[in-house]
Parts: structure tokens; sequence; C-alpha cells
């Protein structure tokens, strides 16, 4: 159907490993465009179907010697995964659930799904009343300035600023009142006084940084003034910084905190993602006519 989906340089690599095994052996014929070859030339179909592809995953699960899950019991020993959990879709299951936690924009997601109706992908982003004020209670204690210096916060304070700004938090009072749309400084947050960052942000703070990185390159090969470059170069300066103190806050903690900061952050972006923030409008109403 010509779909199109971004895959990691890992996955690229299992592909390519796969590619030179399958070229060790004979395929039928009218399966040389497919990744994965019909059994025979009497299946029925020019590729593996979805019922072999099944078959072919309980038997190499039920062979597996051990696996793990990320439970434990009163003992504290781990438990062994329940095996009958793994099957083809629950993979694109996990795969939409990761993109939520790590808050991809529900439209977004949508499309990597190829979901008809966007309730079917609003799903993955449904976070209890009471998972997110744990959150909230979690993360207000890991917020930090633009210099890196912890300036924890309540919960009530938090939940004000936490959807101002894509990259963090923000406390400009203005910005504030405007929904986070009226930044007096065009959203360069690393380089703000009021900028509040904490971990929920933190993929989109090192994305941020990337972009700018791209943006540099470009303005480089365009012969930008140095202004231009020297301020892209600031601010992924300023943002690497704030990423990396932030991280190291974190890495100092002991690991049962650190896990549940890590899911705290997690519900924080799933939230945020799937959320349809509705602000009131700004627009003066005439009295006239009343």
């Amino acid at each position: 159907m010509r779909r199109r989906l971004p895959i990691t340089s890992s996955t690229v690599e299992a592909i390519t490993a796969w590619q030179r095994m399958r070229d060790r052996f004979e395929a039928p014929s009218v399966s040389d465009s497919y990744l994965f070859p019909a059994i025979t030339d009497n299946s029925g179909f020019d590729h593996l179907t979805s019922n072999n592809f099944s078959a072919g995953l309980r038997a190499w699960v039920d062979s597996l010697p051990s696996l793990d899950s990320d439970a434990l019991d009163a003992e504290g020993t781990i438990l062994p995964f329940d095996r009958s959990l793994i099957f083809p879709y629950a993979f694109r299951h996990s795969f939409a659930q990761r993109h939520a936690d790590a808050g991809t924009p529900i439209d977004v997601l949508r499309d990597l799904m190829d979901h008809d109706d966007p309730k079917t992908t609003m799903g993955y982003y449904r976070v209890s009343f009471e998972r997110k004020r744990q959150a909230v209670k979690t993360l207000s204690l890991m917020v930090i300035d633009r210099h890196g210096s912890s300036v924890p916060c309540s919960s009530k304070a938090y939940e004000q600023r936490s959807v101002a700004v894509p990259f963090g938090g923000c406390t400009e009072p203005s910005n504030v009142k405007a929904g986070g749309q009226s930044c007096p400084i065009r959203f360069q947050c690393s380089g703000c006084g009021f900028y509040r960052p904490d971990p929920s942000y933190l993929p989109a703070i090192e994305d941020h940084a990337n972009s700018l990185r791209g943006d540099r390159e470009r303005a480089t090969a365009m012969d930008a003034a140095s202004f231009v470059i020297d301020n892209l170069t600031a601010q992924i300066t300023s943002y690497d910084d704030v990423a990396t103190k932030m991280r190291k806050r974190m890495a100092a903690l002991p690991e049962d905190e650190r896990s549940e900061l890590e899911d705290a952050a997690a519900v924080l972006r799933r939230v945020r993602a799937g959320g349809d923030h509705k602000l009131l409008p700004l627009t003066e109403v005439s009295k006239t006519g009343e």
C-alpha cells in the first residue's frame, strides 16, 4: 500500500543481515520482490502469510530458555514474562504505546499507525487523573532553571506552567497568561530566566538541539551573517548544558527513584502529546449594543 515508516539504524542492520541470509536459500521465483518469501510455490501467496509468521514467532518464543519480565515477586526475584502475551499484533501495540509515552503528537502517531479514526489513536494517550496527579507531584521536585540549578516547586505551581512552552515550563507572567503564545524573546527558552524544564521534557530538549544543529548547517551553507551562526551555536550549547545536567541529576538517584521519575515523565509526555489544549479567546469584545 506504499506506506512509509521511519526505522532506526539497528533495524536497518537487522534487515540487511536477514537479506544476506535470505540470499543463501532458494525461494519461489514469485517472491523475489518480497523481504519474506512464500514457503513454497504452492502456498497460494507470493509472500509469507500472517499465519505462517504467527506460527514461526510462537515456535521461536516457546524455544527461548528464559524470558524475564521487569516485575519482582515478594522476595525480589525477577518474575518470568508471560509468553502468551507475545504475538504479532502485540508489537504494533507496543510500537504505538512507546510513541505515546515519548510524547509523539497524536496526529503524527495517527499517520504512523495508519488509523482512520483519531479516536483509535487517542486510546494510547489516556491517563487517569490519579496517575497524572502523582506524576506532577514527582516531577515538580525535579524542576531546574536554565543554569541547571534546582528550583523545586509545588504541584500547583507546576500545573500552572507545565504546558506553557514546548521545551519546559515557563513562569514569565505575560506568556503564561497567553497560554504560552506570547513569548517576549521568541521562544529562545534556554536563554530565559523564566525557563523551568524538568526530565519529562528531555526528549523535546534534545530533539530541539539537534534541529538547531540542522538550522546552523543550513545557515552556514547560505553564508549567513556570523551573528546568526553565533546565536544558533549559543542556543545549542545552552540546551545541551541543560540536558546534560538534568541527566546527571537523574543518574545520581537511587535506581528505584530514577525508575519512578522516568515513569512519571512518560505519563506527562503522553498527556501533553495527546491533549487538546483549548485556550480562552483573547480577543476584546465590544460592549456596544448591550
